[in-house]
């Protein structure tokens, strides 16, 4: 299975979908009209308007879902201004998953999230969604701020038509008032974060392959994010497989062993419930660590911690 497939699969299709183009912002008549000048905002700012049409889609839904916020993704540097002059503005993706309610109603979530935006004056990015779909979404942007939205269902169970909503709203290009704080420096990406991610996704790919085992629809807490903490700053995966009889768990672990111990990992044995032990595995060329657990309900939980670089975490 290639890296990016390993990502959930709403993570997956939110990083695909609502793609803002940083240079080029949009007439009222949704033509291409490029601009030299662009906002000026704080963080907060995005922030808080991101948050604002989220809710907009959110509000009054029916059953109302439980939102479960998967980050502020800072997307890095815009592409160079038209004037050829030196580019600063910054760009960021907020997403969330709408949990909580029968995986059924997940196509009334997002045609709900679409009138709500429809009756607030928003704009169709192309056209609106084929709702004879069972896995419907709709890309939007908002006017005259020129936010971009999208409401999606990404498939959880295809054959009973059952999926799972989410909302991920994109920011216009913009440069920081006042500088970069504390927290939005916390919160760019960099080369060195990419390179981490890389990193971890292989090697969840990896391990995959040596399991042989189906994964399942993302659990909450599960996907791909940047942590930072006082010793340092690091990308984290994690994903589980559907559930497994005690003999295939015994033979998954197997081949999971059976492949850190050949790649040059160094593997350890933790005790579980479950009644076969957990593995902890270090990787000692990049000093990824990476946890396969089996559970007593049959799933095996999959996590691969990669550090980014020391002295590498310069804006890209």
């Amino acid at each position: 299975m290639k890296p990016n497939r390993m990502v959930s699969a709403i993570a997956l299709l939110c990083l695909t979908a609502a793609l803002a183009a940083c240079g080029t912002q949009h007439d009222g008549n949704g033509n291409g009209a490029s601009k030299s000048k662009q906002a000026t905002m704080h963080d907060k700012q995005v922030a808080a308007r991101a948050e604002e049409i989220v809710h907009e889609a959110v509000d009054g839904m029916s059953p109302g879902p439980t939102l479960k916020r998967t980050g502020l993704r800072p997307l890095g540097a815009c592409v160079a201004r038209d004037d050829g002059g030196a580019e600063d503005r910054v760009q960021y993706r907020l997403t969330y998953q709408l949990t909580g309610v029968p995986g059924s109603k997940a196509k009334a979530l997002v045609r709900h999230a679409r009138d709500a935006w429809v009756k607030l004056g928003y704009k169709f990015q192309s056209s609106d969604a084929d709702w004879s779909e069972a896995f419907p979404s709709v890309s939007m942007r908002t006017e005259p701020d020129d936010f971009w939205m999208t409401a999606l269902t990404g498939v959880v169970d295809r054959a009973k038509g059952e999926g799972l909503a989410a909302i991920s709203v994109t920011s216009p290009c913009f440069a920081r008032a006042g500088g970069s704080t504390a927290e939005s420096a916390a919160l760019r990406r960099t080369q060195a974060d990419d390179r981490a991610e890389h990193r971890a996704l292989d090697h969840s790919s990896r391990i995959y392959e040596a399991l042989q085992a189906r994964h399942a629809a993302p659990r909450t807490g599960e996907g791909i994010g940047i942590h930072q903490d006082s010793e340092g700053r690091y990308v984290h995966h994690a994903w589980s497989t559907q559930p497994l009889t005690e003999e295939e768990t015994v033979q998954a672990m197997a081949r999971a062993r059976t492949y850190f111990e050949s790649a040059g990992w160094t593997v350890r044995d933790v005790s579980t419930g479950a009644g076969v032990p957990a593995i902890v595995a270090r990787n000692a060329e990049d000093q990824s660590v990476a946890q396969v657990a089996p559970s007593h309900t049959g799933i095996m939980r999959v996590a691969v911690t990669s550090p980014v670089a020391p002295g590498e975490t310069a804006m890209a």
